[in-house]
């Protein structure tokens, strides 16, 4: 292998272990690289399917696309001309994308400041307070998303009953079924080693907000004080896409990971809202919602974030994750 070759696969190589900070859903983080010389391969883990709560993979799919958007960050900032091939092989449906490295980039002062927010970015399930977000930055998260090819609608005010009620419905349908909530037990409780799973350190017990989030202690255990916020101050954008697709499912993730990003360098909170898409009433209730036709994907609650940080959640080694033995 030549020098050449040999930085070509450590850069390609780095770029994955910075994509293992993507957003997944339930932390399951479900995805497998392989880095070569000739590039970068992304795989969809279906061993770390939700049978339950995403049955088709949309989410797993949304979530690899979170990645995908993380690798070409880190690759565009570290002055890398990436190619990407979504969905190159029709014969293994599993391989979701190619990155090739084409020739060198000159990074330009958003694609740094969007690398630096990966390491800062948390999901932050605390309330925001009642500080309004601004809508220049509103426009700057629907921007970042429009740029993946995806669709944002920005939640109108009068809209946001309509959400509240679609989470409060998403909510008692899936706490309702003994499957989810084994499934729930199973992702809230993984052994600390793991690098898997929402620790209950990390969420918040139920209290009143504008918009009701995922109870994911509704078992009890240690979680985070809520403090006397109410998300009064916070917006919501609703991911859609044309089609219901597993590249439209990519999209939608890659369109994710810039909005969660883009709140970072505006110094926002931010967190995922998957579950109002994984019932399918609430989700035609989103659907309701937009400005057109369109497939809800996933929601985005940003605001001002109270105090302090919430915990990191935990991560995966690298060994498990790129180019892990026997796969």
């Amino acid at each position: 292998m030549t020098a050449v070759e040999t930085n070509r696969e450590q850069a390609l190589r780095d770029a994955a272990r910075t994509a293992l900070a993507a957003p997944s859903v339930f932390n399951t983080q479900p995805w497998r690289w392989h880095a070569g010389p000739d590039g970068l391969r992304l795989y969809a883990d279906r061993q770390r399917l939700l049978p339950v709560a995403d049955p088709a993979g949309r989410l797993l799919t949304v979530s690899c696309g979170a990645a995908l958007h993380h690798a070409r960050t880190a690759l565009a900032a570290a002055g890398h001309d990436a190619q990407v091939r979504q969905l190159p092989d029709p014969a293994d449906p599993d391989l979701l994308a190619e990155l090739r490295i084409v020739g060198p980039h000159r990074p330009q002062l958003a694609e740094l400041q969007t690398y630096a927010a990966i390491k800062r970015r948390r999901t932050d399930r605390r309330p925001f307070t009642s500080e309004p977000v601004t809508e220049a930055a509103c426009w700057a998260l629907i921007l970042a998303g429009e740029r993946e090819h995806a669709h944002v609608h920005l939640v109108d005010i009068d809209q946001i009953p309509v959400l509240a009620m679609a989470a409060v419905r998403a909510g008692a349908l899936q706490l309702s079924d003994a499957d989810y909530r084994a499934e729930l037990a199973d992702w809230t409780h993984r052994p600390p080693w793991s690098g898997e799973g929402v620790p209950t350190e990390t969420t918040v017990r139920a209290v009143q907000r504008r918009v009701p989030i995922r109870d994911y202690a509704p078992f009890g255990g240690q979680t985070m004080h809520p403090g006397r916020d109410t998300d009064a101050g916070a917006r919501y954008l609703i991911v859609f896409t044309d089609d219901d697709t597993p590249s439209a499912w990519l999209r939608a993730g890659q369109a994710l990971s810039a909005m969660l990003l883009t709140a970072a360098v505006h110094g926002l909170g931010s967190a995922p809202i998957s579950d109002v898409t994984e019932v399918a009433d609430t989700r035609d209730e989103l659907r309701r919602l937009l400005p057109g036709l369109g497939e809800p994907q996933v929601c985005v609650r940003v605001g001002h974030a109270p105090p302090g940080a919430p915990p990191a959640t935990t991560r995966r080694s690298h060994e498990e994750s790129i180019n892990p033995p026997g796969r």
